[in-house]
């Protein structure tokens, strides 16, 4: 026997940010189980190596078998919603992957303004949809500025992206150390 499909009956967009190891996924995730027993998780992230690999193992083993799982790494906008919960984990990793695949085959670094159009534009894409999406990301630009020129301008794509899907989210959380405190939406001014 399948599982059960639940539809959502309107869009809503919940951004969950903060830094590593802030507790931004099973929040994400814990919200996800609330509004559907069997959501969506689209799955951002490349496997580049063995700590890679254990993260997502460890990720996929705490989600368990209440979620149909989407591995893409590419743009996300052909992903059908339709009415679904989707957590989209996570934008970091989206993010690195539209920027190294329009790096220069030299190492060239993109133009940061043509990275972060094409994520406007794919995120407007996906989210056009009738759905509930949960995005995680990080705040990867409060750590300092990095001596690494590839860093900046990383950080910079991530922060514009970050702010792009905040600005079209219902609601923002930051997480700090485990706790979700609303930043947008729910009983804040914002």
């Amino acid at each position: 026997m399948g599982k059960k499909t639940y539809f959502c009956s309107m869009k809503r967009i919940i951004l969950v940010t903060g830094g590593q190891r802030s507790g931004k996924s099973a929040y994400a995730e814990r919200l996800a189980l609330q509004l559907s027993p069997t959501p969506l998780y689209i799955a951002t992230a490349r496997v580049w190596d063995d700590e890679m690999r254990h993260r997502v193992r460890l990720h996929q083993e705490r989600r368990g078998p209440s979620w149909i799982t989407i591995e893409q790494d590419g743009l996300l906008g052909d992903i059908d919603i339709s009415g679904r919960v989707a957590l989209i984990d996570c934008v970091t990793h989206w993010c690195t992957n539209r920027f190294l695949d329009m790096s220069g085959p030299d190492g060239t670094l993109p133009d940061t303004s043509d990275v972060v159009a094409v994520l406007k534009r794919d995120f407007d894409r996906l989210t056009t949809q009738e759905g509930t999406f949960v995005f995680v990301t990080n705040e990867i630009g409060c750590g300092g500025i990095s001596a690494n020129a590839m860093m900046r301008r990383f950080a910079d794509v991530q922060g514009l992206i970050n702010q792009h899907i905040a600005s079209a989210a219902d609601e923002v959380v930051l997480m700090v150390s485990g706790i979700g405190v609303t930043i947008k939406g729910g009983n804040s001014n914002n």
